[in-house]
This record gives structure tokens, C-alpha cells and sequence, in this order.
């Protein structure tokens, strides 16, 4: 039961990292005015993710591809994986406060496939990015989950209004009540409570998302995905040529300690990852090259 699904989903995320891989090296070619554009143009380095069980039998993994010190792109990864197993205890006990899920002490299996996208940029000006859609399986319930938010340490109103309306413009054709519900839940998620603030400027996001509708639920989590090329590509287009001081980078490393914080202290999927023995180089490569704390 439900193989199709999941093989489904896991064969969408893939595409998906093969579409944005594609885009941000081309963004590097294209990079030949302003800073940095006198450098190489950036790559990917692509290494296969692989976990065991406890019991040394397949667990999964998937594809980690990052890409470092390029013309636009500082450091970005792109990572895609499909893992199962058994939960641990404390997984189990996260999912169970979350969820009230019946039975997962019994029956503890679980399978999970995703894609997980963090972009930490040259230029200031050029806002960081994450992005990530996941789907989630045990034999007592399955989900959805994901969004993408935009982190500038540089506020633009019009990047901001930009990005927020096309990921609106995808959303509406399942509902007028998505958006401004999953713009909620992101400013929600997405605040930081020992800094009384939030990290960015917002964006989409969901958890736990099962409407019973397993089709509908997957096209929405679809277009979550698809939302987040025509929604950052043209804020990093129009920024990536500005000029900038010695201020402007400060204030990024100042901005990227935030991010930092944020994924160590409270990130689900960050805790999830290194609680279920996933590689952690795959786990934290969200976390920013540089960054000051002051």
C-alpha cells in the first residue's frame, strides 16, 4: 500500500533538484557584469548520501549537491533523498507530541523523501533562500510538508512583494485560503523566540499536512515546489550586479549568525536528520560558510 505514491513523490523531488541544479549554473554563466563576475562560474559537487540501519541493512540516502566560492553563489546545496527504517524512541516521541499518532510504538517503520535547498549568496544584496517539500509515511499516517522563505540581510520591499506573489499565484488555483494560511504558518515557524524576531522576510510553509486527499495534497506540495524558481531567479538577477562595501558584508555575516541559530536551535528537519542517523554533512549544509556573531 501506497508504494506508487511514494515512489511518485520521491521520482518529483528528483526532478525538481534536477530543474534548480540546472538554473543556479546557469546563473553562474550568465554572471558577466559586476562583482565576482570576473571569477569562474560555479559547480556542483554531487555525492551520494547512503544510511544503515542499526543492524547494517539499507536505510536509504540519496544525492547531496553543493557548490561553493562560486560568481553568485557563496555556497548553496541542493540535497534529495528517500530514507526508511524504524524510528528511535525519541523520534518516536517527537512524532507522537506532534501528531497523536496511535500505534507507532508498535509499529515504529517510517519512510521519508524530500528535497532541501539553502542558498547563502556572494552579494549582500542578493537575498539567502531555503526551500524544501517532503513527503512522510508510517503504516498509521502519512503527510506533507515543505515551503520556501526568503532571508535578505539587505530588505527590499519590492523583493519581498515580488516573491510573496508568485508564491501566491501558485497557490490560488487550490484554494484562495492557502496562501495567506501558509503564510501564517511560515511567519510562525520561522521566528526566532530567544531574538524576538524572525529570520527573513517570510515566505510559504506547511507541516504535517494531510487533508485525507492524497492527490490533492501531493499537487499542492508540487506546486510548492515549482513556485520557487520564478519567485527567487528574477530578485537575483536584478541584485547580483549592485556594488557593495565593507558595511553591506558585515551586515550579511551578522544576518547569516540568525540562520545559524535558527537551524541549530529549532529547525525540525535539521533535528529529524541527525536523530535518524542521516549524514550530517547532508543535515547541516544549510548552515552558512561565514557568519559573525557580535
Amino acid at each position: 500500500m501506497f508504494e506508487t505514491e511514494k515512489a511518485t513523490a520521491a521520482a518529483w523531488f528528483r526532478e525538481l533538484r534536477d530543474d534548480i541544479v540546472t538554473a543556479f549554473e546557469a546563473l553562474e554563466d550568465s554572471h558577466e557584469a559586476g562583482p565576482f563576475s570576473d571569477a569562474k562560474p560555479g559547480r556542483f559537487e554531487v555525492k551520494e548520501t547512503r544510511r544503515q540501519s542499526d543492524d547494517g541493512s539499507d536505510a536509504g540516502g540519496g544525492l547531496m549537491s553543493v557548490m561553493r566560492g562560486g560568481r553568485v553563489f557563496e555556497k548553496v546545496g541542493v540535497n534529495v533523498s528517500t530514507v526508511y527504517g524504524t524510528l528511535g524512541e525519541r523520534a518516536q516521541q517527537a512524532m507522537a507530541a506532534r501528531r497523536g499518532i496511535p500505534g507507532m510504538k508498535d509499529d515504529p517503520r517510517f519512510w521519508a523523501s524530500g528535497i532541501s535547498l539553502v542558498a547563502h549568496m556572494q552579494n549582500p544584496h542578493v537575498p539567502a533562500v531555503h526551500m524544501n517539500t517532503r513527503m512522510f509515511w508510517t503504516p498509521h499516517a502519512w503527510w506533507f510538508g515543505g515551503g520556501s522563505d526568503l532571508n535578505p540581510c539587505i530588505e527590499y520591499d519590492d523583493d519581498t512583494a515580488h516573491f510573496h506573489a508568485t508564491q501566491m499565484a501558485h497557490l490560488d488555483p487550490h484554494g484562495p485560503g492557502h496562501y495567506p494560511r501558509l503564510k501564517e504558518w511560515a511567519d510562525e515557524y520561522f521566528y526566532i523566540p530567544h531574538r524576538k524576531r524572525a529570520r527573513g522576510v517570510g515566505g510559504i510553509f506547511m507541516d504535517d499536512y494531510c487533508t485525507g486527499d492524497w492527490q490533492a495534497d501531493f499537487a499542492l506540495t508540487q506546486d510548492i515546489g515549482r513556485a520557487f524558481l520564478p519567485a527567487f531567479l528574477p530578485l537575483v538577477e536584478k541584485r547580483r550586479i549592485q556594488g557593495f562595501g565593507e558595511d553591506d558584508k558585515n551586515t550579511q555575516l551578522v544576518h547569516r549568525g540568525l540562520y545559524a541559530e535558527y537551524n541549530l536551535v529549532y529547525d525540525r528537519g535539521t533535528k529529524f536528520g541527525l536523530e535518524t542517523g542521516h549524514d550530517p554533512d547532508a543535515v547541516l549544509m544549510s548552515l552558512p560558510p561565514l557568519a559573525k556573531w557580535v
